[in-house]
């Protein structure tokens, strides 16, 4: 059942309204957070959850209606299909069936169709990313029920993103072998296709907010950096924020903008123009909602 819950942040007051576990393609589950008082239609964000496209589910994340829907934008939190369920492309299939899912009933959520932001973390990070940067027409799994509608996207936020699976360990028991299914050795192709830097063919990508620890040994902040080198090149308007001293996964908890805050590297690439290289404010939740707000 729909519940409602008033929250009140930073002076702010927004009631959400939560429906919990509706179910989207393939009884796949998603969690909606609409903004009562907001003017309709309200941009929308999907947020894709953390977890090496092997564990975690739409729950594992900051709280969406604190952080996000009472300042105005609708959330859509997913459930994709894992590795031990499916292999690669299945999870991406999920994500482009989400977004124009999410299209189809913009009316009865008061959604606007022309303004929707994908915003993941870690592999979630990887999936929109990838999402995001293909074409329309990639990644179109044949039961997808809303085939008519577009997968395309305004807006992304991609944080600590594992993006070239080449450097990472291809033994059996990597994440990233799970994923595809087979040594990376053997599968090439495949580990080409999942790269999101690979459907880079020019100008053309949605802004692109990528967010990396200078420290993670998770994921490494150069991920971050080459698909930043591919998308500036080719003419793309595309950020990084490079955060001093951090590590892996200080996104996924509530408490992030309550930490010591850190000093951040902020790379802008405009027009293809070599990039824009300043000292950004302190990243908080804020930065994500202000890329967005600017861009949806």
């Amino acid at each position: 059942m729909p519940q409602e819950y008033p929250i009140i942040l930073r002076g702010f007051p927004g009631t959400v309204r939560l429906e919990e576990g509706v179910v989207y393609a393939r009884g796949l589950k998603a969690d909606v957070y609409i903004p009562v008082e907001a003017a309709k239609p309200v941009p929308v964000i999907l947020f894709l959850h953390a977890g090496g496209w092997l564990q975690g589910d739409r729950k594992f994340g900051p709280d969406l209606g604190r952080f996000f829907t009472q300042r105005g934008f609708a959330m859509v939190s997913i459930d994709y299909r894992l590795s031990n369920e499916a292999l690669f492309p299945a999870a991406v299939h999920d994500v482009k069936t989400a977004i124009r899912w999410m299209r189809s009933v913009a009316g009865e959520y008061g959604f606007d169709p022309n303004r929707i932001g994908v915003w993941g973390l870690s592999a979630g990070g990887h999936l929109a990313a990838l999402a995001a940067i293909s074409a329309d027409t990639d990644f179109v799994a044949d039961d997808d029920p809303y085939r008519e509608f577009s997968s395309s996207v305004q807006a992304v936020v991609a944080g600590y993103p594992p993006v070239d699976f080449n450097q990472f360990a291809a033994d059996e028991g990597s994440f990233e072998t799970k994923f595809l299914g087979a040594p990376l050795s053997t599968i090439p192709k495949l580990v080409r296709q999942a790269n999101p830097a690979a459907y880079v063919k020019g100008p053309g990508a949605p802004p692109i907010l990528l967010v990396h620890g200078s420290d993670d040994a998770t994921v490494p902040s150069s991920q971050s950096e080459m698909l930043f080198d591919a998308l500036g090149v080719a003419g793309n308007d595309v950020t990084m924020c490079l955060i001093e001293g951090m590590g892996h996964g200080f996104m996924n908890k509530n408490d992030f903008d309550q930490r010591e805050f850190k000093k951040v590297k902020k790379y802008e690439c405009r027009n293809g123009e070599p990039p824009v290289i300043t000292e950004a404010p302190p990243f908080m939740f804020g930065t994500v909602e202000t890329f967005f707000r600017r861009n949806l």
